[in-house]
């Protein structure tokens, strides 16, 4: 395992006091390692919606199982077809979903079938039931309609037996779980769940329950956090808020180093904040304080203590929500083995004029809708201060204005990252 001096020193042009996003996420990615495959788990598919798969998921069988019927109407030998004359054929039975059927299909015959049916024997083509016309046990296909293995779907075309299904990495949405019960399997090997602890610092933070007082905030970092673990599928440790008090902090670090993978707090590191969170970082484990070239979220500090990988974040709590999407969220999933990153950038044209000075990353709070034309556009949510928690609500993505980009005028286009399924 690579020390943090050693990660700073194989970084061109690292400089913590002004450290840029891409150097972040090169440092981070050098740092965090999946976790262990020995704690890897065997569980039944109900149980394992939002897990990482450990491994591939191999299909026992050919999918589908048979040459079958993609719709409902007439199976028939395509060789009998004509490009220039419509082809008329005698119904000699029926084909349903779930047995084979049994008879035998001569030249100008065809049998009815129903969608995913098995394929009769020597029959390789099917004509839906509403291009046909129909007269008594007689059905005629047009001309120039059909060619031979149109409406067949072929056996092991979606996926062959002992071919991988799935890979491991990904992460088991509902459909993959019904691709998986769809091959048979009743259980998947998946990485376990992965364990956070989180703690807010200082004595200006209030728990809820606890009567206002002059100077001091709600804890709304900690809902938010815990609400973003939890849309990863973490288990999330709740340690509550511990004051700015040397013996309670350092009893804290060491307890969530002990029973976690990876400790988040929030608050504490910022310059002219009162130093016991940072001392105490220091004093435990080891610890890079950065001052990122962004906005919101300049502070923070990143390391390891124990066994367990610290994300030390501001307390601002709009510069919470941004540097655990831009920075913890992605290296999160891949200590869980996952290969999904952070949520992909997409580009919207501005429908407002944004000042941007070169020389730092900016996330501004955005509305991202759909014009008349169907094109992606996005407006800012107005005040984009960082304590400004409702501008998370009231937008539904971030305006990602990167490291060397200047002024956006009207019409320009700019990438945008979306909050569905992270906040």
């Amino acid at each position: 395992m690579k020390s943090l001096d050693d990660i700073a020193a194989a970084l061109e042009g690292y400089d913590p006091q002004a450290l840029s996003v891409p150097h972040v996420l090169a440092f981070l990615d050098a740092m965090i390692t999946p976790l262990d495959a020995q704690d890897d788990q065997d569980l039944p598919i109900a149980q394992a919606l939002g897990r990482v798969l450990a491994c591939d998921a191999i299909s026992p069988v050919d999918v589908p199982a048979h040459d079958n019927s993609a719709m409902d109407g007439f199976a028939f030998a395509g060789a009998e077809l004509s490009p220039d004359r419509p082809l008329s054929m005698r119904v000699v039975g029926t084909a349903l979903a779930g047995a084979a059927w049994q008879g035998t299909v001569g030249s100008g015959e065809c049998v009815r079938i129903m969608t995913g049916a098995v394929m009769p024997g020597g029959l390789d083509t099917v004509a839906p039931q509403e291009l046909v016309s129909i007269d008594g046990d007689r059905v005629t296909v047009p001309a120039g309609r059909l060619q031979r293995g149109d409406n067949r779907r072929l056996r092991g075309e979606d996926i062959r037996a002992g071919h991988a299904a799935l890979r491991a990495g990904q992460r088991l949405s509902p459909a993959a779980l019904g691709l998986v019960a769809s091959l048979g399997l009743p259980t998947v090997r998946v990485k376990r769940r992965l364990r956070v602890a989180y703690f807010s610092t200082g004595n200006e933070i209030l728990s809820l329950g606890e009567p206002p007082r002059e100077g001091a905030v709600y804890d709304s970092n900690r809902y938010t956090v815990m609400g973003m673990l939890d849309r990863l599928g973490c288990e999330m440790i709740d340690m509550g808020v511990v004051p700015d008090d040397p013996t309670q902090l350092r009893a804290a670090f060491l307890q969530a180093a002990e029973q976690a993978d990876a400790v988040i707090t929030s608050g504490g590191v910022s310059v002219g904040e009162a130093d016991f969170t940072k001392a105490m970082m220091r004093e435990l484990g080891d610890v890079a304080f950065w001052k990122i070239a962004m906005r919101p979220g300049r502070p923070m500090a990143v390391g390891r203590i124990g066994n367990a990988v610290l994300f030390g974040l501001p307390g601002n709590p709009v510069a919470v929500m941004v540097t655990f999407l831009a920075f913890v969220r992605p290296f999160l999933i891949k200590m869980m083995g996952g290969s999904d990153p952070a949520p992909p950038l997409m580009q919207a044209v501005c429908t407002e004029a944004l000042r941007k000075k070169p020389g730092r990353t900016e996330y501004q709070r955005g509305l991202i809708t759909r014009n008349a034309a169907g094109q992606l556009q996005v407006c800012t949510t107005g005040n984009q201060g960082s304590g400004v928690l409702s501008s998370m609500v009231q937008g539904n993505g971030l305006i990602v204005l990167h490291h060397g980009q200047q002024d956006v005028h009207i019409g320009d286009t700019v990438d945008v990252m979306m909050f569905d399924g992270a906040i």
